[in-house]
């Protein structure tokens, strides 16, 4: 190892006096060489640029990847040099066990085939999605690191040396208005003329803050249009494959009966008013046939032919709002009360509903029974 004492010695009171000239200025005990103003400007709109540019670095890995761990991991692998394993997606995940599960409910059942259906293009919207990531990585991603780890450090570096020059000769300044004698006047003199021509090759430095900074806002901004282009394309295939998803679904209108017994299917009510009660939602019933009682031809129920019991029929508070489906079924208002019964052989899930002249099937979910 070649250690030179003598340049170890002079870079060392470099330094020193350096750090001296900077306190000084400081405390304003010494002057200060004030830099241009169009430099200062420069430097100012360099420091905004990278803060920015960070921040959006950031949030974008944030929003491209949010899980920390999985963030940490690839910027080792980054720094390892080594390749990024191949992740599945939570889409694709997804998708994946609707088909397992498809394959253990039966894939000839409604319910199975239905979970193929939506797991595939659960699979595709996972695909479009790693898409999507991999090119905001490229496109958007990396030439923002390339900025912040490159051009900036560049610039860092400028701003070092144009410090360190200024603060040379400032120090030189500071020698040459001490000087008392004509001796010391006339050492220090030389070191200021050497000083000058490095002042003026500052210029230079000046001339690198302001280029990269040009060319790194024209470069962003085409990587911005690229970002936006890969989000489009994105969004527009996931639109896409949940419009043909919807089309595949509407063509199995019975898919959603129940397999033990084909009678009965499953009926979410509509939207609740206002007057439901705050914070609960309405559960959802089964429609069923109600077998021992007349019914149309259209298969709906006679309800003018049912009877009131003599005995058996109570009062009951409507819980929540409910459409009536049909005219054998009886509409509610949450809040109101209604008289209501059952007949041999009804569903337990329903109760006969009267109000005035009104009669219909009313569900027991909506209902709170009064003794």
């Amino acid at each position: 190892m070649d250690f030179n004492l003598k340049k170890l010695t002079s870079d060392a009171g470099v330094f020193f006096t350096r750090a001296v000239q900077f306190t000084e200025e400081k405390l304003g005990s010494a002057e200060k060489t004030e830099l241009d103003t169009h430099l200062e400007n420069l430097i100012a709109r360099a420091d905004c640029t990278k803060n920015w540019t960070e921040k959006i670095f950031r949030q974008t890995e944030v929003l491209l990847q949010p899980n920390p761990s999985a963030r940490i991991e690839e910027f080792f692998y980054e720094k390892l040099d080594k390749k990024i394993p191949s992740r599945t997606t939570n889409g694709e995940l997804l998708g994946q066990y609707m088909l397992d599960a498809a394959k253990d409910f039966g894939p000839g059942t409604p319910y199975g085939s239905t979970l193929i259906t939506v797991g595939e293009y659960q699979i595709r919207l996972g695909g479009a999605e790693r898409e999507f990531l991999q090119t905001s990585a490229i496109n958007f991603l990396t030439p923002l690191r390339n900025f912040l780890e490159g051009d900036w450090r560049t610039i860092s570096k400028e701003r070092r040396l144009l410090e360190n020059r200024r603060l040379d000769l400032d120090i030189c300044k500071a020698r040459v208005k001490k000087a008392k004698q004509a001796e010391a006047k006339a050492a220090a003199e030389p070191d200021f003329q050497e000083t000058r021509p490095r002042n003026y090759v500052l210029s230079a430095s000046a001339s690198a803050v302001r280029r990269p900074q040009t060319e790194t806002h024209v470069n962003h901004l085409r990587c911005l249009h690229e970002f936006v282009e890969a989000q489009a394309t994105y969004y527009a295939q996931c639109h896409q494959y949940m419009q043909e998803l919807q089309k595949e679904l509407s063509r199995y209108p019975n898919s959603f009966a129940s397999n033990a017994n084909p009678s009965t299917s499953a009926t979410c009510p509509s939207p609740v008013s206002s007057a439901t009660l705050p914070g609960v939602s309405p559960p959802c019933l089964a429609s069923t046939s109600t077998p021992g009682i007349a019914r149309e031809p259209s298969g709906q129920l006679k309800i003018q032919d049912v009877q009131q019991p003599s005995t058996g029929h109570r009062k009951a508070k409507v819980l929540y709002d409910y459409d009536a489906h049909d005219t054998s079924e009886l509409s509610l208002l949450a809040d109101e009360l209604i008289t209501v019964y059952t007949v041999p052989g009804m569903d337990p899930d329903w109760l006969v509903g009267e109000r005035g002249n009104q009669k219909g099937k009313v569900p027991v979910t909506y209902l709170e029974l009064l003794s």
